[in-house]
């Protein structure tokens, strides 16, 4: 019988042998056989592989990718084609070759009509406030005098201010109140109800309100805030009117916010001492502000684009004075404004069209499209500096 001395090599690997006692051989140690050794032939061939493309099916691949790149650039074609154009020719409108290279005129006063007409061999543009101080200084030096050829054109001279003001006091008070009523049912449904049918009913009602046309919401609000509360056309009925329209957009995006918050910070909070209300003010909703910042960007580039909404209840064609010019602090709340969208709405087609409406179609235009862009870019920047500040 081979015996191993312990402590010494007998030219055995350790690693290919295993020890064992035996009990009939009064407690000596003796070597098993070492196991075989694997090799990468060993292994048994797979039953099933792949077969190998044939050259159609790399030519149909090769013609699907083609495809979708076409269709990808085509799109982005189209959308370069219809921007390119509103800002070349609304920059007509808003720049001008002399310092300080903005049109300060288009975007510091109000909308005025257009006179058009012919004196002393030179065709004139004036809008009304300059016609009337420009008539009356003819009149002075010959009160028979009269404009030739006078052509008037509403709308296509002055400027857009107040649709800027109404454009933006729109927008700021329908998320102010689309945020707070979407993410307090946000959490409600998140945090505090119970998960079940009942709950699964209510999302997909908050879901199939995304689907109802602009027009739907805007004739529900005349309905409810206009005649049966009797806020008539108002600040107050537009904003609460944009704001159930973007209401599901806000509370979608809200809930899956406060889903993304880890259920350790829920959990490490109560081992805190913390009640639910404090766990959810001071660690739930910190966390997921950048998400309810997203869906206000959204909600945002919709609020500030309709015009069906407000022109049942928030917009005025024309208004003399500015929101601020009130007797009463109540009654800001209770006026209508000049908006943007429902501007460029009644300029594009409800007045006869030439080259002089066409100037302040594209201008305004332009001027809205940069407003929603500062807008959403200024929450863009707000959700990042609130990512770097908490990360997890």
């Amino acid at each position: 019988m081979q015996t191993n001395v312990p402590g010494k090599n007998s030219g055995v690997q350790p690693a290919a042998a295993a020890l064992g006692r035996d009990a009939g051989n009064g407690g000596c140690e003796t070597l098993l056989p070492a196991a075989p050794r694997v090799t990468p032939t060993s292994f048994a061939t797979p039953a099933f592989t792949f077969p190998q493309r044939g050259r159609w099916v790399k030519i149909r691949e090769k013609i699907a990718t083609v495809a979708l790149c076409c269709a990808t650039w085509a799109v982005l074609l189209c959308g370069f084609a219809i921007l390119g154009t509103i800002a070349v020719k609304g920059a007509g409108t808003l720049f001008k070759t002399t310092p300080p290279f903005i049109n300060m005129d288009f975007l510091t006063r109000a909308p005025e009509t257009l006179h058009v007409f012919e004196d002393g061999g030179r065709t004139l543009e004036f809008g009304d406030q300059a016609f009337r101080e420009f008539s009356a200084s003819k009149r002075v030096e010959d009160p028979t005098w009269a404009p030739k050829n006078e052509r008037s054109f509403v709308y296509s001279a002055g400027g857009i201010f107040p649709n800027i003001v109404g454009t933006l006091l729109l927008a700021a008070g329908s998320m102010a109140v689309a945020l707070a009523l979407g993410v307090s049912t946000a959490v409600y449904l998140n945090e505090y109800a119970r998960q079940g049918r009942l709950v699964e009913i209510v999302r997909l009602a908050i879901l199939n309100l995304a689907g109802v046309p602009s027009i739907v919401f805007g004739l529900f609000g005349y309905g409810m805030f206009v005649v049966f509360f009797g806020w008539n056309t108002s600040l107050m009925a537009g904003w609460f009117t944009l704001a159930f329209m973007v209401l599901p957009v806000v509370a979608t995006a809200a809930e899956e916010a406060l889903k993304a918050v880890p259920a350790g910070f829920r959990e490490a909070s109560f081992a805190l001492g913390a009640t639910r209300w404090q766990t959810l003010c001071k660690t739930v909703l910190p966390c997921a502000m950048p998400g309810i910042l997203t869906s206000s960007i959204l909600g945002v580039a919709r609020v500030a684009g309709e015009t069906a909404p407000i022109m049942f209840t928030a917009a005025y064609v024309l208004r003399d004075k500015l929101p601020w010019e009130v007797s009463r602090v109540a009654d800001f709340f209770f006026q209508g404004v000049m908006a943007l969208p429902y501007h460029i709405y009644v300029v594009s087609s409800k007045i006869p069209q030439n080259e002089y409406t066409e100037r302040t179609q594209y201008g305004a235009t332009l001027v809205f499209l940069l407003l929603v862009a500062a807008i959403a870019a200024a929450s863009v920047i707000l959700r990042g500096r609130l990512r770097r500040r908490r990360r997890w």
